[in-house]
């Protein structure tokens, strides 16, 4: 099938909760109680939480669970303002979109009896993808399927198209594996990705793996590349291909009524965890006496500026977000398999309002209604595909979409909602050449949630993330199992970077601390047919997870981790 383009217009994968409370619990019970900590509630933390108090009571294991996060919201990346300090405006800030075959979010999003909504609603239909110098497509998504179909065939031909879309659905379909014994749970990831053939997908960049696959080139640079950058701001050069899959994969996309943090919100009190918000980990160390032969942990945390130790010495703890940005020291001894520090993408993403309508001059043209609402961008003829602002091109940012009318309540006329992902701060001498009106210094510097009138700027946010690794071609991958009973979440965002695979990593360990708790020996290769280990005990297997953090039966690739391996036809 052809790519719908209603789907590239949305897809812009990216990111106070609920308090429960602690149990009491005898000091003869104490013994026979796993105490977790969870750090971080975003997605990962979330979804660790939720799964891990249903494993536990499916399988009589009885868990206290602690959620440390640092702000005063569940949903890490997933965030919603209002403009204008109305809620029935709510716009998602963060990560925006999932998809039905996201079946962790989707079945969530249903369980809890949340509202799905159409996140297309409102915005304007006309799409352009422009270079930086004139735009290279344009489609209506108004118009009939057939119509817009007939449009790209015209321009890319059949085949690229059609290839793109087959080789985007072998690819998903090989990746929903991991969701299935054997291949769930798992204790490297790098193991499942060699057993599902997707490391010849993420050791290739996406424009290697569209050439492997006869894609046109013209249909990558235009149409490929554009989703790569709303998606990832990432250019095909400078991406590996399973996040350029990604990316071409979003039709049935949705988001949910009043913000997709309330699904990770239901999560965390549906697993009866304590959630400790605003409360920074800064520490973890051994616990002084081990009495079951396995370590321990006790964690320092800050809060109001005081550092204090939690009375709660765990037994399992889960590193839920990226280790290089949380501050945390950890004591010798305690991370036996280092973790790797990656460069993340720093994005600024920034929503206004405004009764201006974009500048015709400013992309080159002379008619207004000529400039579409949505504007997704490539490289241009000259442009090198590099990463960061230079990455971006001639046209500076990756996308601006026209959201939503909304109505000022200063003057209570109808305006327009935009949205900007860009590499760099949006400045108001951009702004000034984007709206063709001058746009004052000033006006960055109000306070945000500020209703004063600025005008051509009525209402500004500006946020910036490091939303994504720079998912460059890679054949290995950080494992889960870091530590004896330490789990950390964030090696799947090399992998792929979405809210549903992060939950998909914290389910993944949940299942991990159960199993473990249990002493069951789950997660390994799957050669022995069910994803169970054969011929070792427990006690030998954790052995080789802890030492080497790459599952005990894990097989050598048949590439060195630095060589990718030859893209297969698909």
């Amino acid at each position: 099938m052809l790519l719908k383009f209603q789907s590239i217009a949305t897809a812009c994968l990216w990111l106070g909760g609920a308090v429960g409370f602690l149990p009491e619990v005898s000091a003869l019970d104490q013994e026979h109680v796993r105490q977790v900590a969870i750090i971080g509630a975003g997605a990962a933390g979330s979804s660790a939480a939720y799964h891990l108090q249903k494993y536990a009571e499916e399988h009589g294991v009885a868990v206290n669970i602690t959620v440390f996060e640092k702000t005063n919201h569940v949903g890490g990346r997933t965030l919603t303002i209002n403009p204008f300090g109305n809620s029935s405006l709510r716009v998602e800030l963060g990560a925006s979109i999932f998809i039905k075959k996201n079946h962790i979010m989707y079945d969530a999003m249903q369980e809890f009896g949340l509202e799905p909504r159409d996140p297309d609603v409102g915005s304007d239909p006309e799409l352009g993808i422009w270079d930086g110098e004139s735009f290279v497509f344009q489609v209506n998504e108004n118009h009939s399927f057939w119509w817009n179909a007939y449009k790209v065939v015209m321009k890319y031909g059949f085949f690229a198209p059609r290839r793109t879309q087959k080789l985007m659905e072998t690819t998903i379909n090989k990746f929903l594996q991991l969701y299935e014994t054997p291949f769930f749970p798992f204790r490297s990831l790098t193991q499942r990705a060699y057993e599902l053939g997707l490391v010849e997908i993420t050791g290739v960049t996406g424009e290697q793996l569209l050439k492997k696959n006869s894609v046109g080139d013209l249909y990558a640079h235009d149409i490929v590349q554009a989703s790569t950058r709303v998606n990832y701001a990432s250019n095909l050069a400078r991406i590996h291909g399973l996040d350029t899959m990604v990316s071409m994969a979003p039709e049935g996309a949705m988001a949910v009524h009043g913000g997709n943090w309330q699904i990770f919100s239901n999560m965390v009190k549906r697993s009866n965890a304590y959630l400790a918000l605003n409360t920074s980990v800064v520490s973890i160390k051994l616990a002084p006496e081990q009495t079951s032969g396995l370590p321990r942990y006790i964690i320092g945390t800050e809060s109001s500026g005081e550092e204090v130790e939690n009375p709660v010495v765990f037994d399992s703890v889960v590193l839920a977000n990226p280790f290089q940005f949380s501050k945390i020291s950890a004591a010798d001894g305690v991370i036996q398999n280092p973790i790797d520090e990656i460069p993340y993408v720093q994005l600024h993403v920034t929503i206004f309002a405004s009764p201006f309508r974009y500048s015709p001059a400013f992309f080159g043209l002379t008619d207004a209604k000529d400039v579409p609402g949505t504007i997704l961008t490539t490289l241009g003829k000259d442009d090198e595909p590099t990463s960061g602002v230079n990455g971006a091109g001639k046209a500076g940012f990756f996308s601006i979409s026209t959201l939503r009318k909304v109505i000022n309540p200063e003057t209570e006329k109808e305006e327009y909602l935009y949205k900007i992902f860009s590499p760099e701060k949006v400045t108001p001498e951009f702004l000034s050449r984007l709206f063709g009106v001058e746009v004052p210094d000033f006006f960055t510097a109000q306070n945000k949630g500020d209703n004063t009138v600025v005008d051509p700027i009525s209402w500004y946010y500006p946020a910036v993330f490091y939303s994504y690794p720079q998912a460059l071609p890679r054949v290995t991958f950080q494992d889960p199992i870091i530590g004896p009973g330490l789990y950390y979440t964030s090696g799947m965002e090399s992998f792929i970077s979405t809210m549903e695979t992060n939950a998909l990593m914290g389910k993944n360990v949940a299942r991990l601390i159960v199993d473990d708790a249990l002493g069951v020996s789950s997660g390994y290769s799957t050669e022995d047919g069910d994803g169970y280990g054969v011929g070792m005990d427990r006690a030998q297997k954790v052995v080789c997870d802890r030492g080497r953090g790459h599952g005990g039966q894990m097989e050598v690739p048949k590439t060195k981790p630095t060589e990718p391996p030859v893209t297969a036809d698909l």
